[in-house]
C-alpha cells in the first residue's frame, strides 16, 4: 500500500518516472511559483467593475503553457507526457497543503460560522441546481442533446464521471457531456470560475461572505481561484473569513455532494431535460452529436503515476518551501522560525489526516480528515489552538493555492487535444454551469445573511 498512495484501480498505471524527472518536475514548478509571485497581483478594469489575476492564475497559465510548448523547448525545459501525468499525481498532495490551512482556519471560527445559520446549510441546492438551471437552457438552444445532461447536472468532477460511466457509459451521449465538463474545468475552470468571480465581488452587491460559500464548488482548485479572486478585494480581516467560508462551504459540498447529485440533481436534470428539450431543443442530432462525440477510440485515458510513501512526505515538504517563498514575495512574511513552525504544524495535520484515512481503510475522503483534524486542533478551547492559530495565521492560504494550480497548470496539456474535439457549444454550456453553480449558492447564501450586506 504505501507504494501506491496516490493511484486509482480505473487507469492504467505508467511506468515509473526516473527520480531525475521528478526532480525536473519540482524544480520547473519552483521557478513557476516564483515567477508567479513576483508578478503579484493584476487588476483589469471590466466595465463597471473589475477582476484581478492572481500569482494562482499566473501559475496556472504558465504552467499550461510551459507543457503545450513542451515539444519546441530545449531539453531541460521539456515536460514529456509521464512528466505531464506526474504532475496530475502530484495534484492531491498539493492539495491536502492547503486543505489543511483551511481546517485550521474553519476551526477558529466555527463559532462564526455557526452564527451564519442557515446561509451555509441552503447555500448547497444552488451549487447543485445552478449548474442545470444556467447550464441546461442554453445547451438546447445550441442543439445539444442528451449531452446535455451529463454536462448540466454537476460542475463535472471524478465524481460525477462515476455516476454518470455507471448509469449509461461513457460511450453514451451523457457520458460525452460530462466527459466535455470534466475537460472544461480542468483546462478552463480556474482561470474562468477566478475571472467571473473577482468581476461579481467588484460590483458590490453581495455579501463577500455569501461570495465565499459561492466558492465551494467542490474542486480543490477552482475553489481556490474563486476565494483568492473574492479575498483580494476585501480587508484583511475579511479576506480570512472569505476562506474560512469557502473551506466550510467546499467541505460540505464535496462530503455530500455525491449523494446529493446522485439522488437530486440527476434525477431533477433528466426531468429537466425531457420537459424543455421539445420547447427549446433545435432540430440538429447531427450537429449536436458532432459538436460533443470524439472519434472512435480516441477517449483521453491518462496514465496513473503511483506516487510511494517516501515521495509524498518528500511532496509535502516542497510544496510547503513553496509556500513559504510565495508567502515572502507576495505578502512580505519572511520565514523566520515561528513561520517555519507554522508550516510544520499544516504538514504535521496532513500526515495525521493521512494517516486516518489508510487506517480506516479510504472508506472516506483524505481532505476530510486533514479538515477534520485541522479544525479541532484550531477550536477554541483546544489546548493550545491560539498557539497554534497564531503560528499558522502567519501564512496566507493564497501562498498556499499558488502551488496547486502550478501543477494543474503542468498537467493540463494532456487534456488539450481530446478536449478540441468536443466543440464549442459544450465549452459554452460548460462555462454557464460552473457560473450557475457559482452565482445560485451566491443567491441563496445572500437571502439566507443575516445582516445582508449594507
Amino acid at each position: 500500500m504505501a507504494g501506491e498512495l496516490f493511484a486509482t484501480n480505473t487507469r492504467p498505471v505508467a511506468p515509473p518516472v526516473s527520480g531525475g524527472g521528478k526532480l525536473t518536475l519540482f524544480l520547473l514548478a519552483l521557478v513557476i511559483v516564483v515567477i508567479a509571485e513576483a508578478i503579484g497581483n493584476v487588476s483589469i478594469p471590466v466595465g463597471a467593475g473589475k477582476t484581478v489575476l492572481l500569482p494562482l492564475l499566473w501559475a496556472l497559465l504558465l504552467g499550461g503553457a510551459l507543457g503545450l510548448m513542451s515539444p519546441r523547448l530545449p531539453a531541460p525545459l521539456r515536460l514529456s507526457g509521464a512528466l505531464q501525468n506526474a504532475a496530475g499525481a502530484y495534484l492531491q498532495p498539493a492539495l491536502l497543503i492547503f486543505i489543511a490551512k483551511l481546517g485550521l482556519l474553519v476551526g477558529g471560527s466555527l463559532p462564526k460560522i455557526l452564527a451564519s445559520g442557515w446561509a451555509l446549510a441552503f447555500q448547497e441546492f444552488g451549487h447543485f441546481f445552478g449548474t442545470m438551471v444556467f447550464g441546461l437552457p442554453v445547451a438546447l438552444l445550441l442543439g445539444i442533446k442528451r449531452e446535455a445532461i451529463g454536462a448540466t447536472f454537476s460542475v463535472g468532477r471524478e465524481p460525477s464521471l462515476a455516476i454518470i460511466g455507471e448509469r449509461y457509459g461513457m460511450d453514451s451521449p451523457e457520458g460525452r457531456g460530462v466527459l466535455a465538463e470534466y475537460l472544461t474545468g480542468t483546462v478552463f475552470g480556474a482561470v474562468f470560475i477566478a475571472l467571473l468571480a473577482g468581476l461579481i465581488t467588484s460590483l458590490g452587491i453581495f455579501n463577500p461572505l455569501a461570495l465565499a460559500m459561492g466558492a465551494g464548488v467542490g474542486s480543490g482548485s477552482m475553489m481556490a481561484a474563486a476565494s483568492g479572486a473574492i479575498a483580494a478585494q476585501q480587508t484583511p480581516e475579511i479576506a480570512k473569513d472569505v476562506a474560512t467560508f469557502a473551506a466550510a462551504s467546499n467541505l460540505v459540498t464535496t462530503t455530500i455532494g455525491t449523494y446529493f447529485t446522485l439522488f437530486l440533481s440527476l434525477p431533477f436534470t433528466i426531468w429537466a431535460y425531457g420537459k424543455l428539450e421539445p420547447i427549446l431543443g433545435r432540430n440538429r442530432p447531427n450537429a449536436a452529436r458532432a459538436a460533443t462525440a470524439e472519434p472512435q477510440g480516441a477517449a483521453p485515458v491518462h496514465q496513473e503515476v503511483r506516487i510511494g510513501l517516501g515521495e509524498t512526505v518528500l511532496a509535502w515538504i516542497l510544496i510547503g518551501a513553496y509556500g513559504l517563498i510565495g508567502n515572502w514575495l507576495t505578502y512580505g512574511v519572511v520565514p523566520d522560525a515561528q513561520v517555519v513552525a507554522g508550516m510544520a504544524i499544516i504538514i504535521g495535520t496532513v500526515l495525521a489526516g493521512w494517516g486516518l484515512y489508510l487506517l480506516l481503510g479510504r472508506r472516506l475522503p483524505a481532505v476530510l480528515w486533514v479538515s477534520i483534524i485541522g479544525m479541532a486542533l484550531a477550536y477554541p478551547g483546544t489546548p493550545y489552538a491560539a498557539e497554534i492559530a497564531a503560528l499558522t495565521g502567519k501564512l496566507n492560504f493564497l501562498a498556499l493555492a499558488t502551488p496547486i494550480l502550478t501543477f494543474a497548470g503542468l498537467s493540463v496539456a494532456e487534456d488539450v487535444p481530446a478536449f478540441r474535439r468536443l466543440g464549442w457549444r459544450i465549452v459554452v454550456v460548460s462555462f454557464m454551469a460552473n457560473a450557475g453553480t457559482f452565482l445560485g449558492a451566491v443567491l441563496i447564501a445572500q437571502f439566507f445573511m443575516h445582516p445582508p450586506l449594507g
